[in-house]
């Protein structure tokens, strides 16, 4: 471990799973506390190929006590770790630039649920990692609980073998009515026209066929339809497979003026996937980390976990 800057720390709301702590939990040291970020910018750079064998290993990295107050010192930090930025084309959330590579996470109301999923696994080309990070402790919730996705993968093989070997074998379509421009009423309100970084339908088509999804224009909304995509990967740096798709959100979240949940997420061989799962899945809390309960930063392995978001 490097000394004199990063203590790994215990906190009680860790899981442990085959003796690997999750996720692990970076303090800073007391003796070495400053508020000039780049001293902590350095130390990542210093340190890098410890942190990702930690992150690697663990499948999330919680910091806690280092000095970032703004988001200016956050994109400091994510720019010190060196990873390739991905830019955001066919991910469903409204956001909105603040600073360099950080973006706000959904400029939907705070009443409007987020449920769990993988950043962008309804499209073939999604980010490898994620950074988190909370500038306002809110007053009561905003926790963000995560949980390991070869874990999920194996209590869903489990208790409903049948269901994920048919998972296996036809993968799930994703289909999505968009509108013109962002809708910041609903956590899936973004626009065709930001989806795809684009005024133009025609260059809207190109970008959406690189990805591999279908365009249904409809008068001032489109259809897209991605799939048959594969819902659960194998992951080959770890030799396991993985959960790794977005029913859960699709079937409980996808839900505003344009979308109906219900048909929004099916077989790939256009079956409709069963609800009971979904419901019995998303309310198994005991597979939860809760973090963002204060300000802190944290890193994300996407192949690894599954998200959900609760502003309260």
């Amino acid at each position: 471990m490097p000394e004199n800057f990063f203590t790994v720390v215990e906190i009680p709301q860790q899981k442990v799973y085959n003796g690997v702590f999750f996720p692990a939990v970076l303090s800073s040291d007391p003796t070495t506390l400053t508020s000039d970020i780049s001293v902590l910018t350095e130390a990542i750079k210093l340190h890098k190929p410890w942190l990702d064998s930690l992150l690697h290993r663990s499948g999330a990295v919680l910091f806690r006590g280092f000095p970032l107050t703004t988001a200016s010192d956050f994109n400091d930090v994510v720019e010190a770790f060196g990873y390739e930025e991905l830019p955001y084309i066919g991910g469903a959330a409204p956001r909105n630039k603040v600073v360099g590579r950080v973006f706000t996470t959904n400029e939907s109301p705070p009443d409007q649920k987020i449920p769990f999923h993988h950043e962008m696994a309804q499209v073939p080309v999604y980010p490898s990692k994620l950074f988190f990070f909370c500038e306002v402790e809110p007053a009561s919730g905003g926790e963000t609980p995560i949980v390991l996705s070869h874990i999920i993968y194996e209590k869903m093989n489990e208790k409903y073998p049948e269901f994920v070997e048919k998972l296996e074998e036809h993968g799930l379509i994703y289909t999505r009515v968009l509108g013109e421009e962002d809708d910041n009423s609903s956590p899936i309100g973004r626009g065709w026209k930001s989806t795809f970084l684009t005024q133009d339908k025609t260059v809207a088509e190109e970008r959406a066929a690189k990805l591999g999804v279908k365009l249904e224009w409809m008068e001032d909304v489109v259809k897209t339809i991605m799939g048959p995509i594969p819902a659960i990967k194998f992951e080959k740096t770890r030799q396991r497979k993985i959960w790794f798709n977005s029913m859960v959100i699709a079937y409980t979240g996808w839900e505003d003026a344009r979308n109906n949940p219900v048909k929004a997420v099916t077989f790939g061989c256009w079956t409709t996937t069963p609800c009971f799962f979904v419901h019995d899945f998303s309310t198994n809390t005991s597979l939860f980390f809760p973090v963002f309960l204060d300000r802190i930063l944290s890193i994300l392995y996407t192949s690894s976990l599954l998200f959900i978001l609760f502003f309260s």
